[in-house]
């Protein structure tokens, strides 16, 4: 095996059902032009009432299998990172193993909640350096959410930024010089309490109680997430440079966790990434969790935005708290048959930053 890992292969899926600031708004007690100012969100994906998280991460790794030219019998492992399980127990791995038909895989989950994905493709290039199956050389990294069921839609802090979907990385040997460059994971578990679901688990079981006080929806410290963010991602941005040993100038894409682009807008003058173009995919699917890079990456990628060997940062941060971060070089051509497309797509999308800096703007008045 090549002493290199990388992706090989992504796809997503985002539900059918598109809600609407509009739909969204009354509920939570403000309007959609509201919405739009204060994290750049338009609309967003629901799961069908049919569909679990194990649904919406198979269609994904389908999706990623496909552009690989792979089948699922040729993966050694399935790493589901989701906070949204179909069950406490099985794992959802299980069940996607299952749908997608990888019987030789091994398969289980990984709960870092919205970095959960980087943390997952972390563990993911580990496990194919140490050596697996000959052969099936190859790696499933699954972040999947449905947030749409753990909501409280009268809470404007939350019901107003999340949707539902899944986003896939194929992960495999690559050529010397491509691949994983350095990864980075951090924890801060002093500040755990910012963001969480409290009933359900071990601590506070689910009762009538529980039930009838609300306490299985997923709650949110706003004000203190933006300040964890504004503090550690730079941190955590300049400490993955660092440990690669490369400078922020030859950081091409930046590809960070969909959270609220409002919020991303402010924190990116910070991060000294002055070469990068920061994609985002937050107005169109708003918070997908622990999918949102991945489904980013995936959009980015088929648009033909990334060119093989450029340096490509990923970042999630989420509840735990917890960071990860990745830096690739891209090992992989642009989809033959979306060239003609893309070239249009870049040439017409070149406004990332400007938006965000006047969506940032808006929402500090």
């Amino acid at each position: 095996m090549s002493s290199s890992i990388g992706i090989v292969g992504t796809g997503s899926y985002v539900p059918e059902n598109i809600v609407s600031n509009e739909e969204i708004a009354a509920g939570a007690g403000v309007t959609a032009d509201w919405i739009r100012s204060k994290t750049g969100i338009n609309q967003r994906h629901r799961a069908a009432d049919h569909e679990a998280t194990s649904d919406l991460a198979a269609e994904a790794a389908r999706r990623a299998l496909r552009q690989a030219g792979l089948t699922a019998d040729q993966v050694s492992f399935i790493v589901v990172a989701t906070s949204t399980p179909d069950h406490p127990q099985p794992a959802t791995a299980s069940l996607v193993q299952n749908l997608i038909g990888a019987h030789r895989a091994a398969a289980f989950d990984l709960n870092a909640v919205c970095s959960g994905f980087l943390y997952a493709l972390t563990v993911g290039t580990q496990m194919l350096k140490a050596g697996t199956d000959p052969e099936a050389p190859y790696g499933l990294v699954i972040g999947a959410d449905i947030y749409s069921r753990i909501l409280d839609y009268s809470d404007r802090k939350t019901a107003i930024l999340f949707g539902d979907g899944a986003g896939a990385v194929v992960l495999g040997p690559v050529p010397a010089g491509l691949g994983v460059v350095e990864t980075a994971l951090i924890g801060r578990g002093d500040q755990h309490q910012l963001i969480g679901v409290s009933a359900g688990g071990s601590r506070n079981p689910a009762t009538a109680r529980t039930v009838a006080e609300g306490e299985h929806f997923f709650r949110m410290d706003g004000r203190g997430v933006r300040g964890f963010v504004q503090e550690a991602l730079p941190a955590a941005v300049d400490g993955l440079l660092t440990r690669a040993g490369l400078p922020a100038e030859q950081v091409k894409h930046f590809v960070p966790h969909q959270a609220n682009g409002v919020m991303l807008g402010e924190v990116w003058p910070e991060l000294g990434l002055e070469n990068a173009r920061m994609h985002l995919t937050v107005d169109q699917h708003a918070n997908t969790g622990a999918a949102s890079v991945a489904i980013t990456l995936d959009d980015i990628h088929r648009q033909g935005a990334l060119r093989r060997g450029e340096l490509v940062m990923l970042a999630g941060f989420g509840g735990g708290m917890n960071i990860g971060a990745a830096l690739l070089r891209w090992a992989l051509d642009v989809p033959s048959t979306e060239v003609e497309e893309a070239e249009l797509l870049l040439e017409q999308s070149d406004d990332t930053l400007a938006d965000w800096e006047l969506l940032a703007g808006a929402a500090s008045r």
